[in-house]
């Protein structure tokens, strides 16, 4: 990794890059300047960025049975809710309220990470991550991304690895 200014290093350092400091992970910070009018958060990571939307991934907070689920997929692509449900032994999912999610998480829509979350909630990795050697995920902030193994990632968060996205 590239040695970063102290500066840099503190406009970096969110929930989530501290917990994966302390948990000793190998990981990158993307920082880009973000464009609010952009219609999509994950896919304007992935063009700042420069890397492919399949390998960039958005966090979503969902109500699957009256417990808050935190879902991981492809910006490429959408979630599946039945499949969300299924996967962690529940019957109906819907999206979260924005707001509950934004209280319960710490983090402001659009920035949602899986990692360093003010209540670790039940999390479902779409299995297609396995099938990159890193991908990125917000790092808690809008304009601000971590790549990282697929691998730490389910191991940080205990997420259960299952297909639910929808191309």
């Amino acid at each position: 990794m590239a040695k970063k200014t102290k500066k840099q290093q503190q406009s970096a350092s969110t929930p989530a890059t501290v917990a994966l400091t302390a948990a000793g992970v190998e990981f990158t910070v993307h920082a880009y300047d973000h464009d609010p009018s952009h219609p999509s958060y994950g896919e304007e990571a992935a063009e700042a960025m420069g890397v492919s939307p399949d390998r960039v991934f958005k966090t979503l907070v969902a109500d699957v049975d009256g417990a808050l689920t935190v879902a991981v997929v492809p910006v490429a692509g959408s979630l599946d809710l039945k499949a969300l449900a299924s996967a962690v032994g529940g019957k109906r999912a819907a999206m979260a309220d924005p707001t509950l999610a934004e209280r319960t998480t710490g983090y402001v829509r659009g920035g949602i990470s899986p990692l360093g979350q003010r209540k670790r909630l039940p999390t479902v990795l779409d299995a297609s991550a396995t099938t990159h050697p890193t991908i990125c995920v917000s790092a808690g902030r809008r304009g601000l991304e971590v790549e990282l193994s697929p691998a730490d990632l389910a191991g940080l968060t205990g997420a259960v690895l299952s297909e639910i996205a929808r191309a």
